[in-house]
């Protein structure tokens, strides 16, 4: 049987100071009004962002990859946070959740159908791993082939975070409230 992960953090934050050539290029990368990056007071970065400066020729991969889900995706904003939220719900990842739940709550419905089409999907990827014939045709035809695709990234990305995030036993900022998980 698994035990419970210790509630401790297992690498402390590196300071801007601590930082190699490498790490700081990708930290200014970070840093840009595009990134939107959490920092404490201190200079270190919360969230995921840490461990990618700790690797970071495959941390410049990832935020890379989350740039473009974020910011030039074909998925509709909303549509994208959702199935964020659900990989957040379901992999218990309190940072997710509350880097992602104001802003899918700040964003309109604008396509319902879409929104309960892609939160079947994203619910049916995390449960099984897979799609059926039938759920990739509605997502499909929902979202367009590139938004089918683009929704098993996203999925894939923010699952790579979230076991990032709890192996690392990466906290909430400081006093941001705990998560309150809701699907």
């Amino acid at each position: 049987m698994a035990s419970s992960p210790s509630p401790e953090r297992r690498l402390p934050p590196l300071r801007p100071a601590e930082l190699d050539d490498e790490q700081r290029a990708l930290r200014e990368r970070l840093m840009t009004p595009a990134g939107r990056v959490e920092t404490a007071p201190d200079g270190t970065l919360h969230g995921p962002f840490d461990a990618m400066l700790r690797a970071p020729r495959s941390g410049t991969a990832l935020q890379a990859l989350g740039a473009a889900l974020r910011y030039s995706g074909v998925l509709p904003d909303r549509v994208r946070e959702l199935a964020i939220l659900r990989v957040a719900a379901h992999h218990r990842s309190a940072y997710e959740w509350h880097a992602h739940a104001p802003v899918a709550a700040a964003l309109e419905v604008v396509d319902p159908h879409a929104e309960r089409v892609a939160v079947a999907a994203v619910d049916e990827l995390l449960g099984t791993g897979d799609l059926t014939d039938d759920a990739w045709s509605r997502t499909v035809d929902a979202l367009g082939e590139a938004g089918a695709v683009e929704l098993t990234t996203v999925v894939g990305y923010y699952a790579l975070l979230a076991m990032q995030l709890r192996v690392l036993r990466v906290p909430l900022p400081d006093g941001a409230p705990p998560a309150t998980f809701c699907t």
